[in-house]
């Protein structure tokens, strides 16, 4: 697997990246995030303008995952609920990560790339998603608390120093 920044001419990839990722979310009892088609083409298309979007694909070039990577201080993650971030270092978010295929590894393979960019990682993701929720906690994420997004959706923050 490789990881490379996503191109504008890939922006229907990484849709229907999301798309599988929305449909794995649903079967298995996600119905509460990414809802209404997020993330939106136009903030998909943001992501990659501004660099931040990255593609993950298998040795023979199949699209296997998509997000957003950046470094810098997430707005909603100023104020945690129910416990505290476990250093207030520099940090870099994962947002976004939609994986489309069952190929074990996948997302692992994902947030370790992120690591080797940055060694503090901070995320987020809803209650119900179980999935991600284990992916983070078998690389080493741990759970902080509750941090709210700009609509007052409510998210589990996890970090990994």
């Amino acid at each position: 697997m490789y990881i490379h920044p996503t191109r504008p001419e890939e922006l229907d990839t990484a849709m229907a990246l999301y798309d599988h990722a929305r449909a794995y979310m649903r079967q298995n009892g996600n119905d509460r995030q990414w809802t209404g088609g997020y993330p939106s083409r136009e903030t998909v298309a943001e992501d990659i303008a501004r660099g931040q979007s990255y593609l993950c694909r298998a040795e023979d070039g199949t699209p296997l995952a998509v997000f957003c990577f950046t470094v810098g201080e997430e707005p909603a993650y100023r104020k945690i609920y129910d416990g505290a971030w476990l250093n207030e270092e520099p940090y870099a978010v994962i947002h976004r990560l939609g994986v489309s295929s069952h190929r074990g590894g996948v997302c692992s393979f994902c947030i370790r790339w992120c690591y080797a960019q940055h060694p503090n990682l901070r995320v987020d993701t809803h209650r119900v998603n179980r999935p991600m929720q284990g992916c983070l906690k078998k690389n080493g994420f741990t759970c902080c608390g509750i941090v709210y997004l700009a609509d007052g959706s409510e998210r589990l923050a996890y970090q990994l120093p």
